[in-house]
């Protein structure tokens, strides 16, 4: 399956937040507390979403049907998690596969395609993070390759720090 990276504009601000909110409600399904103010964002969220679509780093992820699967959010630097940073990376955030294609390893293959920009773009590593409290997602990092190399407090959430070093 190819992947396809899109840049999501301002004008669909809207889709994006119904992404969160979905996949919200299926993560609170699974009795996982993660994300679950996306259900309704508070207003540091939502500017926090149009800030990154005005900084062309949201976009969605479409197969060569042009079917939406879901979207993602690739950063040059991440100061609010990672703070000032001296080796280049790509850090990726709001990784969301729609439900319908969830099991069926797009989401490591979206993060793999993501790796191959960012060793093309020089860069040194590959990071994300996870909401502690979601103990699958952050084994479901660790078993693709991530290693935790720390923590970031925020006052939604306690989110673990993962990178994965590019050869």
């Amino acid at each position: 399956m190819n992947i396809i990276f899109k840049r999501i504009e301002i004008k669909d601000k809207n889709i994006v937040l119904d992404l969160f909110k979905k996949t919200a409600e299926k993560i609170n399904k699974m009795n996982i507390d993660h994300w679950q103010y996306w259900k309704n964002p508070p207003i540091e969220k939502v500017k926090w979403v149009e800030k990154g679509i005005l900084n062309n780093e949201f976009f969605f992820i479409d197969n060569q049907n042009e079917e939406n699967l879901g979207m993602v959010r690739i950063l040059n630097e991440d100061l609010l998690y990672w703070g000032e940073q001296n080796k280049k990376a790509k850090y990726i955030h709001s990784l969301v596969v729609k439900e319908k294609y969830n099991g069926k390893g797009i989401g490591t293959k979206i993060i793999n395609q993501i790796g191959g920009i960012a060793k093309k773009d020089n860069c040194n590593y590959l990071r994300l993070d996870a909401d502690s409290k979601n103990s699958k997602l952050c084994s479901y990092y660790e078993k693709i390759g991530f290693k935790k190399v720390g923590t970031k407090e925020l006052p939604l959430s306690v989110n673990n720090l993962y990178e994965k070093e590019l050869k």
